[in-house]
């Protein structure tokens, strides 16, 4: 590797690493101000949160966001070599603008590889430990929707249901409970009631109390029985058995592709939100390096409006580019677009952008 890929490569990761830094303090400081009141009226302490908290969502908010910092950096550091006319001496001893482009393609590998294994495999660990304290930072009506009492609907397989009038998911405990299971036909076999249902974090199972049982037998024979309590194991914990929007992000890849077959092997069609989450792992990796090539061509040229410009132009795509993310989450979502098709479509829109601005910047 010769002077100019090394001189190149690290002021691209020098400039990056400044920007995740600086960003990251000031994004803390004006989340940690704007959500103390919550926090504290909770009972928990700003200091219990910086410790147990910020520091997997900051993470989680720098590989949410890593491509645009990525792309704001290059522009940024570019400029300024265009500026002082250093890529102007680079290319006029003799270097192609393809070859002075190589450093940018090696650090956005490195880069791209490093958030893939991250995104894939780390941060669901990291993503545990923010979701346990996450809901305590939202206002009263968007907690009560993760910690709060809500009715459960759900089916085991396409023949096993589950119902609960009340459910609180802080303490998995609910009320106003009832299993049924049919045959193939739909034909009801089983059906068991109870006041109460609760978690038993020891023992991995449920109990419910006050039960009353009904088996329909051949010829519709019925028989009926009740209990004070009974054991009900249906071999999952209550986060996957009633899973919410927040647990898809808790999964590697491997257990969030198993709890995408469990939930459509239950009949379960509603799993565009896991899948959403599935693709962007790894859309969001690749967008580094086509944002590089887009902020190169873009920035490596001595303009009139300077580094000014630049980072002008800059920022409104990377805004544009991140809205274009949510809209097409939401999009998909409401199943009018595919979730591969909605994770992969800003990357299909500025692929083919970068390319014919980097072709015509070479050329030039």
């Amino acid at each position: 590797m010769k002077i100019i890929d090394l001189y190149v490569i690290k002021k691209y990761l020098g400039t990056l690493i400044f920007m995740l830094a600086l960003l990251s303090i000031i994004i803390m400081v004006v989340d940690v101000q704007a959500k103390t009141p919550r926090i504290e009226s909770n009972g928990f302490t700003v200091g219990y949160f910086l410790l147990n908290f910020y520091p997997f969502w900051i993470l989680n908010l720098i590989l949410t966001f890593m491509s645009i910092l990525v792309f704001i950096t290059v522009i940024f550091f570019t400029s300024r070599m265009a500026n002082n006319t250093e890529i102007v001496a680079i290319i006029s001893s003799g270097a192609s603008f393809h070859r002075f482009a190589r450093p940018y393609l090696i650090t956005s590998l490195l880069i791209f590889v490093m958030t893939l294994a991250v995104n894939h495999f780390i941060l669901p660990w990291s993503n545990i430990k923010k979701n346990v304290l996450e809901p305590y930072t939202y206002n009263s009506v968007n907690k009560d929707k993760l910690l709060g009492n809500m009715s459960i609907a759900s089916n085991i397989n396409p023949n096993e249901y589950i119902f609960v009038n009340s459910y609180n998911k802080k303490e998995n405990r609910g009320s106003g409970y009832m299993y049924q299971k049919f045959d193939k036909n739909k034909k009801l076999l089983y059906q068991i009631t109870a006041m109460d249902i609760q978690w038993d974090v020891k023992k991995k199972h449920f109990l419910i109390n006050n039960y009353v049982e009904r088996t329909v037998g051949k010829n519709d024979t019925e028989t009926l029985g009740q209990g004070p309590s009974k054991i009900q194991d249906f071999k999952l914990p209550p986060s996957e058995l009633f899973p919410d929007k927040l647990v898809a992000q808790n999964k590697t890849t491997p257990e969030l592709l198993t709890l995408i077959n469990r939930e459509r092997m239950k009949g379960n069609n509603n799993v565009t939100s896991f899948y959403n989450e599935l693709y962007q792992r790894t859309s969001m990796p690749v967008s580094i390096i086509i944002l590089t090539f887009l902020g190169l061509s873009l920035s490596s040229q001595k303009k009139r409006g300077g580094l000014g410009l630049n980072l002008a132009v800059g920022i409104a795509l990377a805004f544009l580019f991140v809205f274009s993310f949510q809209v097409l989450n939401v999009v998909s979502e409401n199943k009018s677009l595919p979730p591969l098709l909605a994770m992969w479509l800003p990357n299909i829109i500025f692929a083919p952008i970068a390319t014919y601005l980097y072709i015509k910047r070479a050329n030039q």
